[in-house]
């Protein structure tokens, strides 16, 4: 019993012993772990310290270079806006001394003047001294010439005015037969005026340059397909279009004649549509016809639309804006009515804004001044009356409908919006080169107005600008003087209105250069 007990407690001592010793070695071994856990954090930490050096120094490097280039930035701008303050000090000091010396001028002349005044005067009252002596000798002149005569100075009066009477009545007679003369050719070109207006709207026969399109085939055979059998197809093809297809000898090519630029145009897309497609049958025809006809109303409409968005005119009525997109079909003496009509509404804008007129509305009337033209309801009315009417109907302004009726004098005008529009119409319309004319007889006529030129003594060069409205002359400074220059203005513009046929008006400018000539020995 006793040793059991022994063995017992030797066990308990041994494990006791054992478990003491088991913390010791596992505290021990914590505690190393430790040491090295903590070591790794230190080194961790101390590579983190010297990253983070290395990062604060590189951003420390970048922000330095930033700010030097930003300061070599600045400095650049700096002296570029200093080098250009004392530019413009140099030029304000230069305006300075210039008005300086025109100021001088100024005054120099403002006493030359003050001079001639006291000397006008002067000469004013001798002028008057001896206007009072002159009326004593007229007085006493007519008093010997009434003893001579025999007559008073009434009675003489009345024998004078009865004599001037009598020439006054024949000159004015010459006068009279004049003025007939002239209102007859007046009369004359007005009609025809009038007379080439109604052609152009109504009349069934007219120039090929108007009536006339072209539409290209790759090959003759599709010819037979368009005319069909026993000429169906071409039947039905000018009865959905209203124009006359001419099928003839002419290679690769057919002929759509019709007076109104609208339907030969969808003439031309719709045969284009079933030369591409192939099925040419009546039935074909008629629905491509019609789909054409909706792609030319939206053209129209769009081509309307564009116009006045880039002229910047807001608030037309739609009606208006499809009748400005159909002037793009429709000519006038072979000018296209939309580029006419936009160039005469630029020109109002202009003219108006150098008078302080509004040109908001002159641009919108220089819009729609030809818009009658393209009304085909009732083509026996002026156009511009029926423009001024369409406007009306529209809600136009009033001072734009009296400038769109009165721009050819058919009613009165009543603003001053209404003659810049006449005038600019006019100015459109007769600019060399703007309506229908022959390239070669266009050149032509300028080259004749420069050997007009030429022909004058004492001319060296001449040059026709602006579309041949303006000449300008070069003249030798050593042959012509300055009031040698003006005559020859004068004369080379007389020769030219006896010469030359031209529309609107020529500016003559004499250009005579004066040169001194010095030298340093």
């Amino acid at each position: 019993m006793a040793d059991l007990i022994y063995v017992i407690l030797s066990a308990v001592i041994a494990l006791a012993a054992g478990i003491f010793v088991g913390r010791s070695m596992v505290a021990k071994a914590n505690k190393a772990k430790e040491e090295d856990l903590e070591n790794k954090a230190k080194l961790i930490i101390k590579e983190a310290e010297i990253s983070a050096e290395n990062i604060k120094k590189d951003k420390i490097l970048e922000a330095k270079e930033k700010f030097l280039k930003l300061k070599a930035e600045f400095e650049e701008e700096a002296s570029k806006k200093k080098n250009l303050i004392i530019t413009n000090e140099n030029k304000i000091k230069q305006r300075e001394q210039h008005i300086s010396k025109e100021l001088e001028k100024l005054n120099r002349k403002q006493a030359e003047v003050d001079d001639l005044k006291e000397k006008l005067s002067l000469q004013i009252e001798v002028v008057d001294k001896k206007k009072v002596e002159l009326d004593k000798f007229n007085q006493q002149k007519v008093q010997i010439l009434e003893k001579i005569a025999n007559l008073t100075a009434d009675e003489a009066r009345e024998q004078l005015i009865e004599t001037l009477k009598d020439e006054a009545q024949s000159k004015a007679s010459s006068q009279i037969k004049d003025i007939i003369e002239e209102a007859k050719l007046t009369a004359t070109k007005e009609a025809k005026k009038i007379v080439v207006e109604s052609i152009q709207r109504t009349a069934t026969e007219h120039a090929i340059e108007n009536c006339v399109s072209i539409f290209n085939i790759e090959s003759d055979d599709i010819k037979g397909k368009i005319i069909g059998r026993e000429g169906r197809n071409i039947r039905a093809l000018e009865a959905a279009t209203g124009v006359e297809i001419i099928v003839d000898d002419t290679p690769e090519a057919i002929i759509i004649s019709g007076f109104d630029p609208v339907r030969r145009e969808i003439a031309r897309l719709s045969l284009h549509r079933l030369v591409v497609d192939g099925r040419i049958h009546p039935a074909r025809i008629e629905e491509i016809v019609s789909k054409t006809k909706k792609n030319i109303e939206e053209e129209i409409v769009e081509i309307g639309e564009r116009t006045v968005i880039d002229l910047g005119i807001h608030g037309l009525h739609p009606e208006l804006i499809k009748m400005v997109g159909r002037m793009r079909f429709r000519s006038s003496y072979g000018q296209n009515l939309l580029q006419h009509s936009r160039e005469v509404a630029n020109l109002c804008a202009t003219m108006a804004s150098e008078l302080g007129l509004n040109t908001k509305q002159a641009k919108r009337a220089g819009l729609l001044h030809d818009i009658g033209k393209v009304w085909p309801e009732e083509p026996e009315k002026p156009h511009a009356i029926l423009g001024m009417e369409l406007a009306q109907k529209y809600k136009e302004h009033p001072v734009i409908c009296n400038a769109i009726g009165a721009h050819h004098d058919e009613i009165e005008m009543t603003s001053l919006l209404s003659p810049i529009i006449q005038a600019c119409d006019a100015i459109s319309g007769a600019r060399p080169g703007a309506r229908r004319e022959v390239m070669e007889s266009y050149i032509k006529r300028l080259k004749e107005l420069e050997a007009l030129a030429l022909g004058f003594d004492g001319v060296n060069k001449c040059y026709a600008i602006q579309a041949g409205r303006e000449l300008r002359v070069m003249v030798d400074a050593d042959n012509v003087t300055d009031e040698r220059a003006g005559q020859l203005s004068f004369d080379i513009s007389q020769k030219i209105e006896t010469d030359m046929q031209y529309p609107g008006q020529i500016k003559v400018t004499v250009i005579r250069e004066m040169r001194s000539v010095s030298y340093a020995k």
